[in-house]
C-alpha cells in the first residue's frame, strides 16, 4: 500500500477479523449471482484472510484457478498459512494500484468491500484491475452503501455522534459508506458491457447478537472511535461511555441493523 492514506481498520487483528466476519455461504450465494464457474480463472482483489478466496476457488474447480492479492504482508501470511494447501489457489503481496501485469488475464475479477476504503481513488483501482481482465472477461464490485449508519433505536446524542464519527473518517481517511450507490455508474462510464446490478442485506442482525457478529463490531467501532476521540468531549463518559453504550445497545435483542450490499457485474468490451 502507498502512504496516500492509512486503512482504516488497521491494526495486528485485522487478518482474524475478515476471517471471522466471512460467511462462507454468503460469499458462495454472491459468487454464484457473478456467474464464477466451474474452469474459470478468477481474481480476488483485497483478498484479506483468504477465506473469500477459498470460496471462489471452490467455485472454479475443476481446471479453475483462483489467485488473491492483498497489500498487507500479515494478512498475506495468514491467507498462505490457513489456505494455500488448497489446489488451484495462490497468494500475492500486491496492491491493486499497482503493476498486476505479472498476474496474467482472468475470466472474472472480484473485488469485494475494497472500494469503501477509497472515497478517493476508487475509479483507478477498477480501471487498474480491469487491465488484468480478458475480454469479455466479468467485472464484479460488491460493496455495501450506507455502511454502518442504519441501527435503530439508538438515542439520539448517540446517533449523531456516529454520524460525527463517519464524517471524520470520510474527511480523513478517505472512508466511503456509499460506495455500494457509486459501483453501477463507475462500470457505466468505464464502459463496461451488460451491466447487471443486485441488491442484498448484509449487516442485517436482530434478535440475539451472533458471536461473529459481535467481534467485528466491537473492532469496527473501536478502530472508528479510537480515530475520532476529539469527537466525545462533550457525550457523556467521553469516548469510554461512547463505546460501551454503542456494544449494550448492540447486544439489545430489540435492536435492529442493517446494510444494504450492492452486487454489481458488467462485461468488458471485447474491443
Amino acid at each position: 500500500m502507498s502512504d496516500t492514506h492509512e486503512y482504516l481498520m488497521e491494526n495486528h487483528q485485522e487478518a482474524h477479523r475478515l476471517d471471522i466476519k466471512t460467511d462462507i455461504e454468503a460469499v458462495r450465494q454472491q459468487a454464484l449471482l457473478c456467474g464464477i464457474k466451474a474452469g474459470a480463472r478468477v481474481l480476488d482483489g483485497g483478498c484479506g484472510s483468504g477465506k473469500t478466496t477459498t470460496v471462489l476457488n471452490s467455485l472454479v474447480q475443476p481446471g479453475g484457478r483462483a489467485v488473491g492479492v492483498d497489500f498487507a504482508p500479515d494478512r498475506i501470511e495468514f491467507a498462505r498459512k490457513h489456505y494455500e494447501k488448497e489446489e488451484g489457489i495462490e497468494f500475492h503481496l500486491m496492491d491493486l494500484r499497482g503493476d498486476l501485469g505479472s498476474l496474467g488475464a482472468f475470466d472474472f475479477i472480484w473485488i469485494r468491500f475494497v472500494l469503501e476504503y477509497y472515497l478517493q481513488g476508487a475509479v483507478d483501482i477498477i480501471e487498474n484491475a480491469a487491465r488484468s481482465l480478458k475480454p469479455g472477461g466479468t467485472l464484479c464490485l460488491l460493496d455495501l452503501d450506507y455502511n454502518c449508519l442504519s441501527h435503530y433505536p439508538l438515542p439520539d446524542q448517540m446517533e449523531q455522534t456516529l454520524k460525527g464519527i463517519m464524517e471524520k473518517i470520510m474527511r480523513e481517511y478517505n472512508f466511503d459508506p456509499f460506495a455500494g450507490r457509486k459501483l453501477y455508474t463507475h462500470m457505466y462510464d468505464l464502459g463496461f458491457e451488460d451491466i447487471q446490478v443486485h441488491l442484498l442485506p448484509h449487516h442485517l442482525m436482530h434478535g440475539e447478537l451472533k458471536a461473529s457478529d459481535d467481534f467485528n463490531w466491537l473492532k469496527k467501532v473501536q478502530m472508528a472511535s479510537v480515530k475520532a476521540r476529539d469527537l466525545f468531549n462533550s457525550y457523556p463518559g467521553g469516548h469510554e461511555g461512547f463505546f460501551n453504550d454503542f456494544i449494550k445497545s448492540a447486544h439489545d435483542p430489540r435492536r435492529f441493523t442493517y446494510s444494504p450490499l450492492i452486487v454489481c457485474t458488467g462485461k468488458k468490451p471485447m474491443k
